[in-house]
Formats: C-alpha cells, sequence, structure tokens
C-alpha cells in the first residue's frame, strides 16, 4: 500500500471522527483542500460514494460507515505497533502487580525482586503471595507465577521459566527408627505429614509401573502451608511430600532423604502467566527476564 493510501485513510476517518473536513484539517495539520481531495481520491480508487455531503453535515453512506471501521482498527493496529516499537527501546516503569505461590514466592521470587527493584527504580510492584489461583483479568493482575500445567484460558499467555520435583523425604533420624518404605502402597504403615488445600487433603501421586497411582492416608498431621510441613518432616515427625523448591538444601547437607526415589513423577513446569494483550509492557517483559536469568539453572534444580 503507497503512503498516499495511508494519509487518505487517515483523512477520510478524521472526517468521520470530527464531522468536519475543518476540524480534521485541523488535527491532521493539513489545509481544509488537502483533506477534501484526499476523501474525493479515496472514493474514485474505491469506485463508491463514501459520505453524503451538504452544505450544513456530512453523513456516511452503507459504504462509508463498513470502509470507516475498517480504518479505525487499520489505524489502531498501527498506532498499537508503533507504541510497541518505542517500548522496546523504552525502560520499565509503573506498577507491576504480581501474584505468587507463598512458598515459592517467598524463597525464590523474593529475590529476583530484590535484583529487580534496585536495576529498575523506575519501578513499584505490588505482590500478593497467596496459594489462592487469582484471575488476574478480573484482579487487574500482570502477572502470576504457577506451578503445574495451567487451564486453557484464551485471555493468558505462559511461558515457562523452571521446574520443579515432588520429593517424597523424611529425617534420617525418622527412617533410623521405623525403616524406609519400599514401595507406595507401603506408606500406609508410616506416619505421613500432608498439605491439605480448601479443606481437602491433597493425594500424593507415584509412577508405578508406567503408570500413575494416587494415594491418601489418613496422615499424621494435616497443614495447610508447605513450609510448616517442611518443619514437621524435619523434626522427625513422619514422611512428607514436598517440592523441591522447598526442600533442595535440606536433602543437599543431609538432613532429609529422599525415600521413594524411583516411583517419583515427573517434573512439572513452573510458569509465568499474563494477559495475552497484543504487545507486552517492558515491565513485564523485563521481570519475566530476570526470572529466567535467576532461575537458568533453577536453585532447586535436581536434587
Amino acid at each position: 500500500m503507497e503512503v498516499t493510501n495511508l494519509n487518505d485513510i487517515a483523512a477520510f476517518a478524521s472526517v468521520v471522527k470530527h464531522g468536519s473536513y475543518t476540524m480534521a484539517a485541523k488535527q491532521l495539520g493539513l489545509t481544509r483542500s488537502a483533506i477534501g481531495k484526499s476523501v474525493v481520491r479515496l472514493e474514485q480508487r474505491l469506485q463508491v460514494r463514501l459520505l453524503n455531503r451538504t452544505t450544513r453535515s456530512l453523513s456516511l453512506t452503507d459504504d462509508g460507515r463498513m470502509l470507516y471501521e475498517t480504518c479505525v482498527t487499520i489505524l489502531e493496529e498501527l498506532e498499537a505497533v508503533e507504541s510497541a516499537l518505542a517500548q522496546r527501546s523504552g525502560t520499565p516503569q509503573g506498577q507491576l502487580r504480581i501474584s505468587l505461590p507463598v512458598a515459592l514466592g517467598r524463597l525464590h521470587v523474593m529475590p529476583v525482586i530484590a535484583t529487580f527493584l534496585k536495576k529498575w527504580e523506575t519501578v513499584t510492584i505490588d505482590a500478593s503471595l497467596s496459594d489462592r489461583v487469582v484471575d488476574l483479568i478480573d484482579e487487574r493482575f500482570d502477572l502470576a507465577v504457577r506451578i503445574g500445567i495451567p487451564k486453557d484460558d484464551s485471555r493468558l499467555l505462559t511461558r515457562t521459566v523452571a521446574h520443579q520435583q515432588m520429593i517424597t523425604c523424611a529425617a534420617p533420624e525418622y527412617l533410623l527408627r521405623h525403616g524406609q518404605p519400599l514401595s507406595p502402597k507401603d506408606l500406609q504403615a508410616f506416619r505421613c505429614l500432608h498439605f491439605v488445600a480448601e479443606g481437602r487433603v491433597l493425594p500424593w501421586n507415584f509412577r508405578y509401573a508406567d503408570t500413575k497411582v494416587s494415594l491418601v492416608n489418613e496422615g499424621a498431621l494435616h497443614l495447610d502451608n508447605a513450609e510448616a510441613i517442611k518443619v514437621a518432616v524435619m523434626a522427625g515427625l513422619g514422611i512428607a511430600k514436598l517440592p523441591s523448591y522447598i526442600v533442595a538444601e535440606e536433602l543437599r547437607n543431609g538432613s532429609l532423604q529422599t525415600v521413594l526415589a524411583e516411583f517419583s513423577e515427573e517434573p512439572e513446569p513452573i510458569r509465568v502467566v499474563y494477559p495475552s494483550k497484543r504487545h507486552i509492557s517492558p515491565k513485564i517483559r523485563f521481570f519475566i527476564d530476570e526470572l529466567v536469568s535467576h532461575w537458568q539453572p533453577a536453585p532447586w534444580a535436581f536434587v
């Protein structure tokens, strides 16, 4: 498309928007005559009449209305692309609202936030730490960090930034006193420490003979906070199943030991989720890049 064609489209759209050749000319910094010639040129090229003209008013023909709706879309697209290109060379700024899982957020996202804020003083961050899955659109969050496969939602985009694995573990002194389970079914004879979400005990999943096995027993202790479960398992109260990002250091230093490792599930993704706007803002893009930089490799990989 020639530049002249775009200029004619812009002139026509401005005439319709302002309802006047004179106002359109003032808005675009052109003469009234130039605006009139652009509209005539557009009508001649399309071979249709776009405007009904009288000495007092202008109104759209049916063809004009169809073209105007398309023109508005085209001009908005061009404006959005221009804005996005300008932003790519810009710096992140403004408030960034983030939703984070409690333990992952406290242990591994807060250090990233600290680095990010030192690097970009033009950004402020409003972080909500909760294991509740928020609605990013309705609650006006810029992004969320979520664990596992997300539900399909056409309003959202996702990017995998790391992986984690659920680890069945216990304190060495507990295993010395009670022995080790040899298969998942043996757990019924051991004290288990379970995570509770929304009043429901979450099952423990294992891979057994190429199939997935889910187990739940009554357990010795139910808690709704994973870090509290870590405290309990380190105190020798039983066996727990916890994310690798919570127990990696304890497994490295030997204060916890892995149990039933050969039956472990596949690693699951940790993803950044954000609204599927046409162009991602610098503050979101730069923060995701900071996460990737800190988590490659992830601090908890793979014990």
